[in-house]
């Protein structure tokens, strides 16, 4: 696995069977703008970059005793914080911020309704994302232990049913490799440009055209730059695709980088 990610590579996504179809012409949205207004449109029309620009449909709850652990993430993605309601739910949140493709990112994104015969339904999805090509993807993060409940189960085809049939890309996330989460989570640290020094960051920029260690980096800016300064900027160059790292083993002074862009 490599610093540049697609979501289409991340275990456990499971697509609505084929065959299945649920027609999505009835099924309301609901949203909240920037300013916290609420308007609902047709699942049909509604527009997911206004959808990313809005508000959450509903905000995290704390109590004490509580088995999840909810926050705050600052997305560099969207430049401002994202909401998550699991630990669950922050690790493919940090793997959205990290993908190269994904422009926007929103959490708890919208309320759908849909009459089915007698019963009305309503489901809130846990991240919308959406990649620079415009492809839109609902995401609903579960842990893999339920995903063999039939209520469970039944609940998320019924939702890939309204996305794919609105045309977009739904995805049941249940988690991805250890070692690559815990890079990733590291990574993370380094994402906020004001944050490392720009000077070192143009000069690795600069320098590294090919594939070399980050131990070689460090190495070959000794004289400029002590390793405090160094590597922050380096992993920095990592985090925002422009250097490649193998991240299916801990990364270390010996891991491989590799320019990208």
């Amino acid at each position: 696995m490599t610093a540049f990610l697609s979501i289409d590579t991340f275990p456990l996504i499971d697509e609505l069977d084929e065959g299945t179809v649920v027609v999505v012409g009835d099924v309301q949205v609901s949203v909240r703008d920037a300013a916290g207004g609420v308007s609902t449109c047709a699942l049909a029309t509604v527009d997911a970059a206004r959808v990313a620009a809005g508000r959450p449909w509903r905000m995290f709850r704390w109590r004490q005793g509580q088995a999840h652990y909810s926050g705050w993430y600052w997305c560099a993605t969207s430049g401002a914080h994202v909401i998550y309601e699991s630990r669950l739910e922050l690790a493919r949140l940090l793997l959205a911020d990290f993908d190269p493709r994904v422009v926007a990112v929103a959490a708890q994104p919208f309320l759908v309704t849909s009459d089915a015969g007698r019963r009305r339904r309503r489901h809130v999805p846990d991240f919308l994302l959406i990649d620079a090509d415009g492809l839109v993807s609902v995401v609903n993060v579960k842990p893999a232990e339920q995903l063999a409940d039939p209520k469970v189960a039944e609940a998320l085809g019924w939702a890939a049913g309204l996305f794919t049939g609105r045309g977009w890309r739904h995805e049941i996330w249940s988690g991805a490799c250890v070692t690559l989460l815990a890079n990733v989570r590291f990574l993370a640290a380094y994402r906020r440009a004001d944050r490392v020094d720009p000077d070192a960051v143009a000069a690795i920029s600069s320098v590294v055209t090919g594939r070399v260690s980050v131990g070689g980096v460090e190495a070959k800016f000794q004289g400029r730059f002590p390793v405090e300064v160094c590597r922050p900027a380096l992993l920095h160059l990592v985090w925002t695709g422009v250097l490649r790292a193998e991240l299916d083993e801990p990364l270390s002074a010996a891991t491989a980088l590799e320019r990208v862009r």
